[in-house]
């Protein structure tokens, strides 16, 4: 199925109704010890922007959990069987078929994503741009890899970095020339 498929799609349930808008849950986890601080408005208009333009509509939840490189470790040998820090893990929620019926105005749960503060703050020097980029773009990154996106392949990864980029335009955080 086509990433542009999934997710909530139009549940108003009604032939010819228009879908409803985007209506995004996003629930921060901001652990102490990652040092984090991040912009909780950019990173959500973000999340939002890269979720409608997916096509999703409707109200969903998103949990986005910062942490630090031992947890993410952690959870990177337990799920993945890598035993080395990452900088953004996602656990989705949805598969793409909504084949499970929810009640009207019940919200939809994407999934989880977890991102490395430390790692995003490395990545960010390596880069040469903002911790702010570099987070926003990392959860923008994990989002999309909920929604079906993946970058094995030079043609999924020129079109998951497009929504990416769409993504991150919309909050200012371009990718410096």
């Amino acid at each position: 199925m086509a990433p542009a498929e999934q997710g909530a799609g139009n549940m108003s349930g009604q032939p010819g109704a228009a879908p409803p808008s985007l209506d995004l849950d996003l629930r921060f986890h901001v652990r102490r010890r990652s040092g984090a601080r991040p912009n909780r408005p950019a990173i959500r208009a973000a999340c939002a922007a890269a979720i409608a333009g997916e096509g999703v509509t409707g109200p969903v939840i998103l949990t986005l959990t910062i942490v630090d490189d031992d947890e993410i470790h952690q959870l990177n040998r337990e799920h993945r069987d890598v035993d080395r820090p990452t900088d953004v893990l996602s656990f989705p929620l949805i598969d793409g078929t909504d084949a499970f019926a929810l009640p009207p105005g019940m919200p939809r749960e994407l999934g989880d994503v977890v991102v490395s503060y430390p790692r995003a703050v490395a990545q960010a020097e390596e880069y040469g741009h903002s911790v702010a980029r570099e987070l926003t773009y990392l959860v923008v990154h994990g989002v999309l890899h909920i929604l079906g996106h993946d970058h094995e392949v030079p043609e999924e990864q020129a079109v998951m970095r497009a929504r990416e980029e769409a993504a991150m335009a919309v909050v200012g955080l371009l990718r410096e020339p």
